[in-house]
């Protein structure tokens, strides 16, 4: 009956559920011998300072950057050294030019002392009992420069040879007459072109071009280049051989075959020749314009070489007082 005697209206026993034996150990810190981690505790410090990474061992700078700087610092190294190479190369064409100035002077000089009086004309080699003369002086070995020598020579080895293939266009114009009479127009032409084209061939482009490498003449120089390249086109029209032109050209030739057979193969051989002359006229032009531009000629120059010699000729002069002097007189 005792529990029944009971209060019901009694406060209940208090109970803290904070004291549970578990709860109690925990909040003690002891949890089956598990201690609490503290990091920042000096035992905790002391146990890991073996692993830690002192400050000291990282570099600075990172390591592309370093890779960077070393790039920059070889190519601007490179750089440096190309443009001192480069200024050496400069310094080095430099002094082989004026080298080169030097010794052509140097060979005027000499050529100057040699010949103080006026050289006798020794060309074209005609005998002495001979009434005419000879009219020009030519010697390669005293006027012209050994680096132009050569191409000197083979200039007046193509005038040869022009000469040579202007006189077997006259001998196949002659057979080309024989084979039929209407073609004796070719055969005159032939004629006047052999008279004609041999002497003027070598005063106008083959005596520049001697007198541009004696001299280094700017003048010379350019009259050759307006000559020759015109000698070019009529090589080239003399190698087609129009018919009734007076050349004994491919054209003619082929339209003899069926006519004469050993008239068109001489008429073929000299077509060969012309053929042959054109393509050394084209090849030695090259050649002479590349050592053109080696001597620093000018068109400039050349105004200033024809403007003295225009001046200081005396027939040119004389020519200019007796006209000044008729137009005063009528005044």
């Amino acid at each position: 009956m005792s529990g029944y005697d009971s209060n019901p209206f009694a406060d209940p026993v208090d109970v803290n559920p904070f004291q549970d034996a578990s709860i109690t150990r925990a909040t003690r810190g002891v949890v089956n011998g598990v201690r609490e981690y503290n990091a920042f505790s000096t035992t905790e410090l002391k146990d890991r300072s073996d692993t830690t990474i002192p400050i000291s061992a990282v570099s600075s700078q990172p390591a592309i950057l370093q890779t960077s700087v070393e790039q920059s610092s070889q190519q601007a190294s490179a750089v440096a050294a190309a443009g001192q190479a480069n200024l050496i190369k400069q310094q080095e064409e430099l002094e082989r030019k004026a080298a080169e100035l030097e010794r052509k002077e140097q060979e005027l000089q000499n050529r100057t002392s040699q010949n103080t009086g006026v050289n006798e004309n020794n060309w074209p080699p005609l005998p002495k009992f001979f009434p005419v003369k000879p009219c020009f002086y030519q010697d390669f070995e005293a006027d012209i420069p050994e680096e132009y020598r050569r191409l000197c020579k083979r200039m007046y080895y193509l005038w040869m040879f022009h000469s040579a293939t202007l006189f077997l266009n006259v001998l196949a114009c002659l057979a080309y007459f024989t084979v039929d009479s209407q073609y004796g127009v070719d055969f005159g032409l032939s004629i006047l072109w052999f008279m004609l084209f041999t002497p003027v061939s070598f005063v106008c482009w083959y005596r520049p071009v001697y007198k541009a490498f004696r001299s280094d003449s700017s003048f010379s120089f350019f009259f050759f280049f307006f000559v020759f390249f015109f000698q070019v086109a009529v090589y080239i029209i003399q190698t087609v051989g129009i018919p009734k032109w007076g050349n004994s050209g491919w054209i003619a030739s082929i339209s003899m075959i069926n006519t004469n057979l050993a008239v068109a193969v001489v008429m073929m051989v000299v077509a060969g020749f012309f053929t042959v002359n054109a393509i050394l006229a084209v090849f030695l032009l090259k050649m002479v314009h590349s050592k053109y531009r080696r001597t620093g000629a000018s068109f400039t120059k050349a105004q200033q070489e024809f403007s003295s010699s225009v001046l200081t000729d005396r027939t040119f002069q004389s020519a200019a007082t007796t006209a000044a002097q008729g137009a005063f007189g009528r005044n």
